[in-house]
This record gives C-alpha cells, structure tokens and sequence, in this order.
C-alpha cells in the first residue's frame, strides 16, 4: 500500500514545474541526509577513502549534497514515467551526438557510469535511439508494471536479465542495438579483479573489454549531468575510446576506472557514493564499512 501510496504522489508531482520538483527534491534531501545514518555513512566512508586530503567538513558538504541529487532525481522520476515525449526532450538535452553519428554502423557500447543522472539519461536515449539494456524485475508487480512501461514508451529498447547470459545481448550488439552498460560497481569477487579506483584497489568486473571484444563493438561513454534548479538535465557523448579493448583486461579496467574519476572531479556530489564501492577487499584486508 505505501509503494502504490508513493507511486500515486509521484504521478500528481509530474504535473509540477522542474524548478519547484529540484526544490521538493533538495529539501527531500536534507531530511533523507538526517535521517539515514546507515546510508550517510557509507557516502562519508567511500568519501574518506577517495578524497584523504579533503577536510571532514568538505566531505559532509559533498556527501549532503549528493543525498540531495538523489532524492531530486528521485522525485523528478515521474517526469520519465508520465510526462509527454516533448517535455522529456525539452528538459534533457543530449550533447556530443556527433560521437554517436561518427560510428554509425558499427556496434557500440554506451559506457554509463553511475551518476545521479543515470536514468534521465537512459529515457532521454530511448526517444530517439533503439538500444539495449539490462532490465532487473521488481519483486512488486506494480511497481515492475511503472517500471518497465516507463523504459518502453517510446522506442522499445531490448531488456535483458543476468540469467539470459550473455549471448543473447552480444547477438543484439553485433544487430546494431547500442548496449546501455553500468559496469562501475562492487559486484563480488566473481570475474572482479582489483584495479585503483582513486588509488584505492576497487573489485572492477572486466565486462566492459570482454563485451566489446565479443560484440566487435567500439566504446562511447556517455554521462549525464544534472543541472541546478529547472535547467533539467544534460546527457553527454564522449569520443569513442580508439584500442580499446586493448587485450589486456586489467589496463581496460584501469583505463575505464580512470575515465570516471575524471567524471568525478567535475561533479562530485553527483557520483553514487551511497553504494558500497569498496565492500569487496583483497585477501586480508577488512571491510570499510
């Protein structure tokens, strides 16, 4: 009844102007911020690892700011369940598609890291892109019924779960349906190998080369950037990466690795430090958590 309850308030908030959904969302945020400590610790704690020669202070302004970006793109979500075809494209806007025209043809792998941005940036490809992607059914049917509707309202992508293994989805690569990847998170130790995230060993699954190297496909990462106040959101290609992959498994992860934290740097309070990234350590270090 609550989850239904939150789905009815998130369809009445869609109707709401994005300056006034990015100021419920913010102050969402600073309740969440205070009132999850489980949660806000692990921000601080992820935090601390990556950034030592920041103060305590600048990582608690960081990470109150992220619980803040998170709620807002939650609240916002409806924008992407209910709203029309035209307010979507309007509120988010895709730069450096001339990366995505460049290797027209060819299959591809849209390397999404995990911003706060994630999923605005996913719906905003699907209206004008088919593609493919990895879909996990929710456990509440209503809730997998707004989900999956939401994610094929416009041009059906392909949606695959872990258990289709992965010949399915390279079959769909090599047809030419650009594969939306999230690869940057502790996912165990299986097929994981421990590469600097930050200069900090980090459990990194080396499916990105593997994909492309199976696929035949080249690499275009893509990030989205959420914008302050009502500017909405920005969904950005970047240059395919040229060797790559490379043949050596854990330079890729390297390599990918590196391209985030980069991300990172310009947005910080938008990467999603409340996952565990580092929940995973090599033999004989504890848990950070």
């Amino acid at each position: 009844m609550l989850i239904r309850f939150g789905l009815a308030l998130l369809w009445l908030l869609h109707f709401l102007p994005l300056s006034v959904l990015a100021a419920l969302g913010r102050g969402l945020g600073l309740v969440l911020y205070a009132l999850g400590r489980e949660r806000r610790n692990v921000a601080l704690t992820n935090l601390r690892l990556c950034f030592p020669h920041w103060t305590e202070e600048e990582r608690r302004k960081v990470a109150r700011r992220h619980v803040q970006a998170v709620a807002r793109s939650f609240v916002e979500r409806g924008i992407l369940w209910w709203s029309s075809l035209e307010r979507i494209q309007r509120l988010i806007r895709v730069e450096g598609r001339e990366h995505v025209d460049a290797m027209h043809g060819q299959p591809m792998i849209w390397l999404a890291p995990h911003f706060v941005g994630l999923d605005m940036g996913g719906t905003r490809l699907i209206t004008e892109w088919a593609g493919c992607s990895m879909y996990s059914r929710q456990k509440d049917p209503v809730v997998d019924r707004v989900l999956l509707r939401g994610r094929t309202r416009f041009i059906t992508p392909r949606l695959f779960s872990r258990q289709d293994g992965i010949r399915p989805l390279v079959r769909a690569i090599r047809e030419g349906l650009p594969f939306y990847y999230l690869p940057d998170q502790d996912l165990g130790p299986r097929e994981s190998i421990f590469v600097p995230f930050f200069g900090v060993p980090a459990a990194t699954i080396t499916g990105l080369s593997r994909l492309a190297r199976l696929a035949g496909a080249v690499v275009v990462p893509v990030v989205t950037r959420q914008l302050p106040g009502g500017d909405g959101y920005v969904t950005t290609f970047y240059p395919h990466w040229r060797g790559f992959p490379s043949g050596d498994d854990e330079a890729d992860a390297r390599r990918m690795n590196a391209f985030i934290e980069q991300r990172v740097l310009e947005m910080p309070e938008q990467y999603w430090w409340l996952h565990k990234r580092f929940k995973t350590r090599p033999p004989g270090e504890t848990r950070p958590y």
